[in-house]
């Protein structure tokens, strides 16, 4: 909450990825997105899917091409 607020306080628009039953955070976000509740081992792994397609989607919409990262040499070593 205090991250949200403190982005919030700024000008930002902070996007919360949160559990279908928080009602509170979901009243307090303009923007949220919901993931089913589930195992806490497994929650990180819900939480990561819609992160990852908002991504691609905001790379699209700036006209990144997708299918060639930048720099992408530099981070993979062939052995």
């Amino acid at each position: 909450m205090n991250a949200y607020s403190q982005v919030h306080a700024r000008g930002g628009q902070p996007i919360l990825i949160c559990n279908e039953d928080d009602e509170e955070l979901v009243k307090l976000a303009n923007r949220h997105i919901t993931v089913p509740r589930t195992v806490d081992c497994l929650q990180g792994i819900l939480c990561v899917v819609p992160m990852q397609l908002l991504s691609f989607h905001i790379a699209v919409l700036r006209g990144y091409d997708v299918d060639c990262p930048r720099n992408l040499a530099k981070s993979v070593t062939v052995a």
